[in-house]
Order: structure tokens, then C-alpha cells, then sequence
């Protein structure tokens, strides 16, 4: 485990008015998510596995 602070990222397509979230991408095996408007009000922490699987799904062109 780290002793670092959390690396937090936004994502590219933020419309840069708040309506996004941030990724934590240096916390070992977990990926820690919260609300860019309310960074003080906890974060969502899902399995490394589990973002992944939902990046692919998220990323699929075939969903209307």
C-alpha cells in the first residue's frame, strides 16, 4: 500500500461545470471515486476488477 496522497483525475470529457467525478489512480488493487462538487463527502471505492469491467462496458459503441 501507498503512503502517498491520492492522485485524483477528472475525466477529459467533463463539461467543466462541476457534473463529473474524479478517479483516484495510484490506490493499490481498489479504485476510490467521488463527486467533483462535494470532494468532501466521501468517496465510492470499488475493486480494481470491478472498474475495469465497468470502463469496457461504459466504453462500448453497441449501447443506444
Amino acid at each position: 500500500m501507498t503512503t502517498d496522497s491520492p492522485r485524483w483525475l477528472t475525466s477529459s470529457y467533463s463539461d467543466n461545470g462541476g457534473n463529473c467525478v474524479e478517479v483516484a489512480i495510484n490506490v493499490p488493487g481498489t479504485v476510490p471515486v467521488r463527486d467533483t462538487k462535494d470532494r468532501d463527502a466521501g468517496t465510492l471505492t470499488f475493486s480494481a476488477n470491478s472498474w475495469s469491467a465497468f470502463v469496457q462496458f461504459a466504453s462500448r459503441k453497441d449501447i443506444p
